[in-house]
C-alpha cells in the first residue's frame, strides 16, 4: 500500500476542495493518505511517505503564498530529491505562471513529477474535481 501525504494551503477553501478530491482520488486507489491543511505541517516529513501531493493556489502576482506554504515547502524542498510529487492549485487571474515556475523549481530539486499538474480557475467544477482524483490516482502507480 502506498503512503501519500496531501499537503496544501488555501485561503478560499477552493484548493482545499481540491486536495479533498486528490486524497480522495489516492484512498480509491488503494492508498494510505494523510492530509496536511492550511498551517498545519507539524510532523510532515517527506522521507515518510512514497509520493506527495502539494497544493497551493496563486496569490499576488502569481506565487506561493508567502507566509505559511512557502516557508514550509521551503524546509523540505532539499527533501523532494527523487521524490514523486504532484501540483495542483486554484488561481482567479493570470495564466497559470506561478504553477509553470513551481513545476520547474521542482524539477531542479530532482522531483519527479506524477502527472500534469491541476489548475482550478476558481472553486474546481466536476472536470476540476475529476482531475484532482485522477491526480491523487497517479500518486499510487
Amino acid at each position: 500500500m502506498s503512503k501519500i501525504a496531501v499537503v496544501y494551503w488555501s485561503g478560499t477553501g477552493n484548493t482545499e476542495a481540491m486536495a479533498e478530491q486528490v486524497a480522495a482520488g489516492a484512498r480509491s486507489a488503494g492508498a494510505e493518505v494523510t492530509v496536511y491543511p492550511t498551517g498545519v505541517y507539524e510532523g510532515f516529513a517527506p522521507r515518510d511517505y512514497d509520493a506527495i501531493a502539494f497544493g497551493c493556489p496563486a496569490m499576488g502576482a502569481e506565487e506561493l503564498e508567502d507566509g505559511e506554504f512557502l516557508p514550509m515547502f521551503e524546509s523540505v524542498e532539499s527533501q523532494l530529491g527523487s521524490k514523486k510529487i504532484a501540483l495542483f492549485g486554484s488561481y482567479g487571474w493570470g495564466d497559470g505562471e506561478w504553477m509553470r515556475t513551481w513545476e520547474d523549481r521542482c524539477r531542479a530539486d530532482g522531483a519527479v513529477l506524477a502527472a500534469e499538474s491541476v489548475l482550478c480557475n476558481g472553486e474546481p467544477d466536476d472536470e476540476g474535481n475529476d482531475a484532482c482524483q485522477s491526480l491523487g490516482s497517479a500518486l499510487t502507480r
